[in-house]
């Protein structure tokens, strides 16, 4: 008769295996953002310092602006959902360089700032339903005489370290034959110092965040936002690749939100009225892409964008 020896020690083995992937998956459940804001009773929101009107402080560690006030209506939402009475929010200032790293490695459980969705991010992180669709320009002094793409050539041009807009710049049909000099900004008010300072011509970046430094700065009327939209792109609200099921909880309570019709009240909120610290007006109108992007709730990156 053969021995049962062999037969039972595979089975002993291929046990402990099956053992050791149940408590691997069990470890990865337990680990999920939902999981431990319950268990914690709190959450780490990720918010840029100068991304006025988007998401920035207001001084004394506190953060405010369109994608913060979505944010904290979207934990509200969440802490509705997981039967808790309340939700303690850590801000962490995040920058264009660190904000992906940091959602990667569980330092920030969802970012609030100005992320363009795009292919090659989405392949690092989760991107949440578009509420707000961003047009890059260009801002200069109004006494620049600058008003084209074509009239940076020889300039000095900036930009945020570890965003794309000098990219989309030299990428653009009109850039053909410009040759201009790059200069960077560590964070957005960096960028607009280097034009405010003159060590740059040109400021190139989202819409918002140029409306939004002009009128925070000490005299708006000095500057003017000009020349071709450079790209279209969806800004969207960040969460970590490995967790689904915390996504459908933002994208649930964003359309929740949608749903309730707060979104133009929010709009006018942040970007036509008074807003603090120091009660300036962006002044940006609502476009097009962003009200169809409401009606049309989705996740589609910018390159979906650059097809139509």
């Amino acid at each position: 008769m053969t021995s049962n020896k062999p037969v039972r020690a595979l089975l002993a083995s291929l046990l402990f295996i099956a053992c050791g992937l149940s408590v691997s998956q069990a470890a990865l459940a337990a680990s999920a953002t939902l999981d431990k804001i319950k268990s914690s009773g709190a959450v780490t929101m990720g918010v840029r310092e100068s991304s006025i009107p988007m998401s920035y402080t207001t001084g004394d560690n506190r953060f405010d602006g369109y994608h913060v006030e979505i944010c904290r209506m979207i934990l509200a939402d969440i802490k509705d959902k997981l039967g808790m009475k309340t939700i303690q929010i850590n801000y962490q200032p995040v920058t264009s360089q660190n904000r992906v790293p940091l959602v990667q490695n569980g330092t920030v459980d969802i970012e609030c700032g100005t992320t363009t969705n795009n292919v090659a991010r989405a392949k690092d992180v989760n991107f949440a339903y578009t509420l707000y669709v961003e047009e890059v320009r260009i801002a200069v002094k109004a006494n620049s005489g600058i008003t084209s793409i074509a009239q940076l050539s020889g300039k000095k041009v900036a930009t945020t370290t570890g965003t794309t807009s000098v990219k989309l710049l030299r990428q653009h049909e009109k850039a053909n034959g410009v040759n201009f000099e790059e200069v960077y900004g560590k964070d957005h008010a960096d960028s607009f110092l280097l034009l405010e300072s003159g060590r740059a011509d040109a400021f190139v970046m989202d819409g918002s965040i140029l409306a939004g430094n002009i009128a925070n700065s000490k005299n708006p009327k000095d500057y003017k936002i000009v020349g071709e939209v450079l790209s279209t792109e969806p800004i969207a609200i960040m969460t970590r690749k490995d967790d689904p099921e915390f996504l459908a909880a933002v994208d649930a309570a964003i359309a929740k939100i949608v749903a309730s019709g707060a979104m133009p009240k929010l709009w006018n909120k942040w970007f036509l009225s008074p807003i603090p610290p120091k009660n300036i007006v962006v002044g940006l109108e609502l476009s097009p892409a962003t009200k169809n992007a409401w009606a049309n709730l989705n996740n589609k990156p910018a390159e979906d964008y650059l097809k139509k």
